[in-house]
Parts: structure tokens; C-alpha cells; sequence
């Protein structure tokens, strides 16, 4: 079976190569903009003729939720344009779509945990792009699986828990905002749900919701990862209101994960567990 990779070079991609070692009976096709420019349709199609892929995992993304505010357009060709063209060639030869998304669709101001049916009101660029990559997926093809995740980390590139580390290690206090509540995800563990996805190669498409057990704020997220590593920082908790942002982030990211665990049968790590297993492989 032919596994084409997207964004390869992502917190995602990386994670997936890290696991591709134990999916020996899969051949995997790793790329990033270099090799395929997913916004472009025409390079799409002829990538899709020459290897046949089984399954594309579209794992690109433009994920620099501020600066999409003001790169709206090469935001839009690689979160919306993106998408479309790999669900389009999907469709033409028959492949099944992994398509990743974000929890930032939901952002309706619900205090409830959000499953899949859940109404959705995305507030800025970024969020916006998201969603509509979702439809054009949904628009294109039937044979798709699309994954909303949220605060994904990993032991590559920048992320939350890497910055933390780097700033509790430079800085005698940091302030974190302790009122946006939600489930942070180790890409390691989102990867290998994929790859059981695939694994399984039923048809039991559509959307899906994904992160780590639990539910915390990203101050509780800090405290935790200073106190895994000894780091003496002091962490001030502070309201959103006084940490702004150019674009709006949402106060609700908890998830209902039943779908995919009733569905596809996908075990799902806490978020501690998790946390502890990446941060062993961050020196």
C-alpha cells in the first residue's frame, strides 16, 4: 500500500517518519513543498499519476495563526487551495484523504465539550482557512478522513512546549494564560492514529476529532513542564485579555474523542503520559 505524506516536514511528517520504520509493509512517500506544491493543481495530478498512492495524509499546513492575518493569501493557497487539489486528485484516482484540521473551526463560545456535530464559528484568518479546506475535502471527494486536533507539540520545530522550556531556562518568571481551556496533543501519538487508520482501510470516513485525554489550560500545561524538568521559573497566570494577539484564540478547545474511539477503535494517551514520553526525547 502506497502512503503519499504531505508537509513532511512538520511536527506531523517528522512523526510520521519517526513510525514509518514499524509500517514496513507500507511504502511511504514522504514530501514537502520541494517535491509537491499541493497548491498547485496540475503538479498534484501528475505527482498522483506517477505513484499511485493508496492513501494521502495531507499533514501541510499554514499554521502561524498571527501572521496569516496579515498573509492572508499564501495562507488561503496552502489551508484552503491545498487541500481542494489533493481531495480532487484523491477522487480521480481513487485514493482515500487524511486531511488534518483544527479545533479553531469550533471557536463558538460554547462552554461545552464539542463533538464533530457541533456548531462551528471560526474568528480569524487562519481559523477561518481551516473550515473552509474542510468543505472544499468534503466538496471533492467522499473518500476522507478529516482529523481535528489541537495544540499539537512535538520534540520537532516550534511549539508550546519547546518555547516553555526555552524561556523557563532564560527567565526568572513568564506569564501564561490560564483561560483558555482545552487538550494538547503529542504529534507522535496523532501519527500513529493515523497510521492505525490506515491500518484498518474501512470506510467509515468523514470528521473526526483528536487530541490527548484530558483537559487543562495552558498554564496548568507550563507547571507541568517545568515541573517534569526541575526548571525554577515562576509561572504568573493571566487572563487572555492581557496577553492580546492579532488574532482571536478560542477560549473552548475541549473535544469529545467517543467518535473515533467508538468508530475506528483509536486508544487515545492522556496528556501527561503523553507530555512525559516527548519531553524525554527533548535535550
Amino acid at each position: 500500500m502506497k502512503i503519499l505524506i504531505t508537509g513532511a516536514n512538520g511536527q506531523l511528517g517528522k512523526s510520521i517518519q519517526l513510525l514509518s520504520s514499524l509500517y514496513s509493509k507500507f511504502d511511504f512517500i514522504f514530501t514537502d513543498v520541494d517535491q509537491l506544491d499541493i497548491t498547485k493543481l496540475e503538479e498534484v495530478n501528475e505527482f498522483f499519476n506517477l505513484h499511485k498512492p493508496d492513501f494521502c495524509i495531507n499533514a501541510a499546513a499554514y499554521t502561524q495563526v498571527d501572521k496569516a492575518e496579515d498573509e492572508v493569501e499564501l495562507n488561503n493557497l496552502i489551508n484552503i487551495t491545498g487541500p481542494k487539489n489533493l481531495a480532487i486528485a484523491s477522487h480521480q484516482h481513487h485514493s482515500k484523504l487524511i486531511h488534518i484540521s483544527s479545533e479553531y473551526v469550533y471557536n463558538n463560545d460554547s462552554k461545552d465539550i464539542m463533538n464533530e456535530d457541533s456548531p462551528t464559528s471560526p474568528k480569524g484568518v487562519y481559523a477561518q482557512s481551516k473550515l473552509k479546506g474542510e468543505i472544499e475535502v468534503q466538496n471533492e471527494t467522499g473518500q476522507y478522513y478529516i482529523i481535528r486536533t489541537s495544540w499539537l507539540y512535538s520534540e520537532f520545530g516550534n511549539n508550546f512546549v519547546k518555547t516553555m522550556l526555552r524561556l523557563g531556562n532564560q527567565l526568572n518568571s513568564i506569564r501564561v494564560v490560564d483561560d483558555q481551556i482545552g487538550s494538547p496533543t503529542y504529534a507522535t501519538d496523532l501519527a500513529e492514529a493515523i497510521l492505525q487508520i490506515i491500518t484498518l482501510n474501512n470506510d467509515k470516513f468523514g470528521l473526526y476529532n483528536y487530541s490527548n485525554e484530558g483537559f487543562i489550560s495552558w498554564y496548568d500545561f507550563s507547571v507541568e513542564i517545568f515541573k517534569n524538568r526541575n526548571i525554577n521559573c515562576k509561572i504568573i497566570p493571566i487572563p487572555s485579555v492581557d496577553y492580546p494577539t492579532k488574532a482571536p484564540r478560542p477560549f473552548n478547545s475541549r473535544m469529545s474523542k467517543e467518535k473515533i474511539s467508538n468508530n475506528l477503535g483509536i486508544e487515545i494517551p492522556k496528556w501527561k503520559s503523553s507530555l512525559e514520553d516527548c519531553l524525554k526525547k527533548i535535550h
